[in-house]
């Protein structure tokens, strides 16, 4: 699916993106994007703890002005935190404008971990990221986010696309988390019972691309 899990020509746009990781290793990588807000993260930090999960959040810079303890709390359990831009912004905007609001966010998270927006940049706009930032997409988005699916269907996407290396996206968002209530929790019971180890990022850590 081009949506659920990228197909090779999307991945190829982005050639230098981390988009999976080691397909030899049976691991994941859980990721949630567009948070942190009151109303999701608490609850997701709580049932990650429950499940022994560590996991990365792409963070929106203005949640992280609005909620710096909650910024905070996320990384005091240990997990690790990236930058989604200040105000969610799309590709549409102005290259220059586009660097000065990941630039704007990076002040406050100071990460070097960068995921764009609906997974989109103008070719400018990559050029100038992948000199700054190590840019992580996914592997698979479970589309948490959508009206059109429910929860079950949510947890079905986790179930019919995850694999060794694979990124995983999930939103704590509004949009999101009544689904995530369900979801979430069922999806990391399937994980740990098929043997996956859950992993999270090492800034520091220079990764090969895997683009199949």
């Amino acid at each position: 699916m081009i949506i659920e899990q990228p197909s090779k020509w999307l991945r190829w746009l982005y050639p230098s993106a981390i988009w999976r990781m080691n397909p030899k290793e049976k691991a994941v990588y859980i990721t949630f994007d567009d948070g942190p807000i009151p109303e999701a993260t608490p609850w997701i930090l709580d049932i990650l703890d429950q499940y022994g999960v560590k996991a990365t959040f792409f963070m929106v810079g203005d949640n992280v002005r609005k909620y710096p303890e909650l910024f905070e709390e996320v990384k005091r359990r240990g997990h690790r935190v990236g930058n989604h831009t200040y105000n969610h912004i799309t590709f549409l905007m102005r290259s220059s404008k586009y660097v000065w609001n990941v630039h704007k966010a990076d002040r406050l998270i100071q990460s070097k971990l960068f995921r764009p927006p609906h997974g989109w940049m103008r070719n400018a706009q990559y050029i100038k990221m992948r000199h700054h930032f190590t840019i992580v997409m996914w592997d698979l988005v479970t589309r948490d986010y959508s009206k059109r699916l429910n929860a079950d269907e949510v947890f079905e996407n986790v179930k019919n696309y995850a694999r060794n290396g694979s990124i995983i996206t999930f939103h704590d968002s509004l949009k999101s988390i009544d689904k995530l209530h369900t979801a979430l929790p069922r999806s990391l019971e399937w994980l740990k019972s098929q043997g996956y180890e859950f992993k999270i990022f090492d800034e520091n850590q220079q990764w090969s691309r895997h683009l199949k």
